[in-house]
């Protein structure tokens, strides 16, 4: 039975390329200028749309961050397990999956904080908070699984434990007194509060 999907129309061709451009556009107008220097105009022309156009696919620039971070979280969330199964030790395997998250939300910082705000307290109808939610349980679910490997430790616990650990990893990244730490420096910080939260699962 061929369970490929089917081809999409020109119509939905040309919403995905013009989809694209947006978050091409978005992504390096944030990262040259950070979102509170960027208009939505600018990612208009870059992306070489009408403005009305634009808002077809995003109500607000919020929105226009979080479809931009949500691209380039789902990505360092991929490296991250990838990296974690090279890796025995559950401390180890843990940071490999976080540490190319906390790098990617602070390759601009002030946009890195901003998305987090936006993830926590933006619309609860936007479609990309949403999937920035998802993602965060992805995270979560990845980190779960490390703890489990032995299949010694309770689910529940697990789940409890890698919720504590996202939880420290993102207040950590919001931290306004956290601004202008390198990212290796915060990168060891959370890693020892990681392996604080671990010990309750041995």
């Amino acid at each position: 039975m061929n369970l490929a999907s089917p081809p999409l129309s020109r119509r939905e061709r040309n919403k995905r390329a013009k989809l694209d451009r947006i978050t091409a556009a978005a992504s390096a107008l944030f990262a040259e200028h950070g979102i509170d220097d960027v208009t939505t105009q600018q990612i208009a022309d870059a992306a070489d749309i009408g403005t009305g156009t634009l808002f077809l696919y995003v109500k607000t620039k919020g929105e226009l961050l979080l479809l931009v971070q949500n691209t380039h979280y789902a990505r360092a969330l991929e490296e991250g397990i990838a990296a974690a199964a090279t890796h025995e030790d559950v401390l180890d395997a843990v940071m490999a999956v976080l540490q190319p998250i906390v790098e990617c939300n602070r390759v601009q910082v002030e946009n890195g904080r901003t998305y987090l705000r936006e993830m926590v307290f933006g619309d609860p109808t936007e479609p990309q908070r949403a999937t920035a939610l998802a993602i965060v349980g992805q995270t979560e679910a990845a980190v779960m699984a490390i703890l489990t490997r032995g299949e010694t430790t309770p689910r529940t616990t697990a789940a409890t434990v890698a919720h504590v650990i996202s939880a420290v990893m993102f207040l950590e990244m919001s931290a306004s007194t956290n601004s202008s730490t390198p990212t290796t420096e915060l990168v060891s910080r959370i890693r020892r509060q990681v392996q604080v939260a671990i010990t309750r699962c041995e």
